[in-house]
């Protein structure tokens, strides 16, 4: 409620317990659910790309972020909830006996300045050892023809990655990227 002669500040924590009020270097915050399914990893990776344009990115920033949060996003809805249906190498229809399994991926944005983070967070099966899970080549889809990258590709393409999981309880992986980082337009030689 708000009192007369008084005006009420928008507040939000970001990842590390950050609490962030308008006024204090807050610029923007977007959240978005979608199914999880693979016809939305590219409406997520062009969402978040779209988030940050007006911070004028280069196009390598711009790849970066639209990379980490592809290979976030995927990694939520193949071994987050299991829905293989559209990555698989076969162009046939969907098998009778491939289930679709309902859940929700969400992506939450935040700008503070020049720096994005991002949450990417499932509430699928979660993973027992994440450390396992991060080496570059592990993967538990070999059927797939899963490459394994997807966590080296985040951390290679973004400044922090960080994961939180927990068996049935889901995963979130913590991203930041700070934007205007190879700023040669201003620099002088």
């Amino acid at each position: 409620m708000m009192q007369k002669g008084k005006e009420e500040k928008k507040s939000f924590t970001c990842h590390g317990g950050m609490q962030m009020t308008a006024g204090q270097g807050y610029q923007n915050e977007m959240e978005i659910t979608f199914d999880a399914i693979s016809d939305n990893e590219a409406f997520a990776r062009v969402a978040v790309a779209a988030f940050v344009t007006h911070l004028n990115p280069t196009l390598e920033e711009l790849s970066d972020i639209k990379t980490a949060v592809s290979e976030a996003v995927t990694n939520a809805i193949i071994h987050g909830y299991e829905n293989i249906h559209g990555y698989s190498r076969s162009d046939g229809g969907r098998p009778a006996d491939e289930i679709i399994h309902e859940g929700k991926v969400t992506i939450h944005c935040v700008l503070d300045k020049d720096l994005l983070h991002i949450d990417v967070s499932d509430q699928g099966i979660g993973m027992e050892d994440i450390d396992q899970a991060m080496e570059p080549l592990f993967t538990t889809r070999p059927e797939l023809e899963r490459s394994g990258m997807g966590f080296a590709f985040m951390e290679a393409f973004m400044d922090e990655l960080e994961v939180e999981s927990a068996p049935n309880q889901g995963t979130t992986i913590h991203m930041t990227k700070k934007i205007g980082v190879g700023d040669w337009i201003d620099s002088e030689e």
